[in-house]
């Protein structure tokens, strides 16, 4: 199993500090939940039926007439890569590594591309993957470059697989309106904007056919009853989706700001998290973590992803911590 953030639990128990105690930075999940509606009875007792609203919710939230519900788009994500021959996939690097890993378990040949060799490679893919806005760079690739890739692969039976999991934030930049084209194939993640990602939510978006093929691979009832009550109420919920998006981007600019001040400039981002490359990251990680803060530690580059605090005693935690961290540090 590949690491991932949000690991609480085990962080309480490394560390010997009560779970109350951790100011949990380490996943670029929304600090903010919406709120949970009355979950009926029948949503527990009986099967989950496709024909509850959920999906005409997702595809008006989405702007969209096609999409799959899934558990989290990490079941589509591992589920993606068995739907093709064995060939060649591109994916934009650093990213999420599931992606990778995915393709790699299904036989894939995997090359771990920067933006900047695109261009020069796209020709010999079967398939490239991008995150938009990347994950954990914030990175944020223009809709034009995505469609111009998208068709030069389509001409040869090629997919373009974008995960927009963060792209709640910024909806004017996604794709998913052109996911009906053969060979485009969009993601989204409920979770993250929500602030629920225990919910296991999650859409593809995509042409009808290969929405079908991969429904069949998943099988039937992969999303929950009351998942789907949960999802539906938030999807229409639109005076909370402003108000969110205007709430992260407030917090967002503020722990940017916040970075800064203390020597810690981020060289990436989106209005969920900020990220900072360093080489002294896995130190900046264990004096942290010694502190009560956890943040999510990458190897490659040497990097660190902060989450959004969500109270103003949050921030004013983190920012004392990392002033301790520069003076205790030479």
């Amino acid at each position: 199993m590949l690491e991932h953030g949000g690991r609480l639990q085990r962080a309480v128990q490394h560390y010997g500090i009560a779970r109350e105690q951790w100011l949990d930075l380490s996943s670029g999940i929304a600090p903010w939940s919406f709120a949970i509606p009355e979950i009926p009875l029948r949503a527990w007792a009986r099967l989950p039926e496709t024909d509850d609203g959920l999906e005409q919710a997702a595809a008006g939230y989405y702007g969209v007439e096609h999409l799959l519900a899934v558990a989290g788009s990490q079941a589509a994500i591992q589920a993606l890569p068995q739907l093709r021959a064995r060939g060649t996939v591109g994916v934009l690097s650093p990213c999420y590594a599931e992606h990778a890993e995915g393709w790699r378990r299904a036989g894939h040949q995997v090359l771990e591309l920067r933006s900047e060799e695109v261009d020069e490679m796209l020709d010999s893919l079967d398939v490239l993957v991008v995150v938009n806005p990347n994950n954990p760079t914030g990175c944020l690739h223009p809709a034009a470059q995505l469609l111009g890739w998208h068709q030069r692969l389509a001409r040869r039976g090629g997919w373009l697989l974008v995960d927009e999991a963060f792209m709640d934030n910024s909806p004017q930049h996604s794709i998913g309106a052109h996911a009906q084209q053969a060979g485009l194939i969009v993601l989204r993640s409920f979770g993250k904007f929500f602030g629920l990602a225990g919910v296991r939510l999650g859409f593809v978006l995509a042409e009808p056919l290969l929405l079908q093929r991969l429904a069949e691979l998943l099988g039937p009832w992969t999303v929950s009853g009351p998942t789907r009550t949960l999802g539906q109420a938030c999807l229409l919920d639109n005076a909370a989706h402003q108000q969110q998006i205007a709430r992260c981007a407030a917090a967002s600019q503020r722990l940017a700001a916040l970075l800064s001040r203390v020597g810690f400039a981020p060289t990436g981002g989106c209005d969920l998290f900020q990220y900072r490359v360093i080489d002294q990251a896995a130190q900046v990680h264990e004096f942290m973590a010694q502190r009560g803060i956890l943040l999510r530690l990458f190897s490659q580059p040497a990097s660190l992803r902060f989450g959004l605090p969500a109270t103003d005693a949050d921030f004013q935690r983190l920012e004392q911590a990392l002033n301790d961290y520069c003076k205790e540090t030479p």
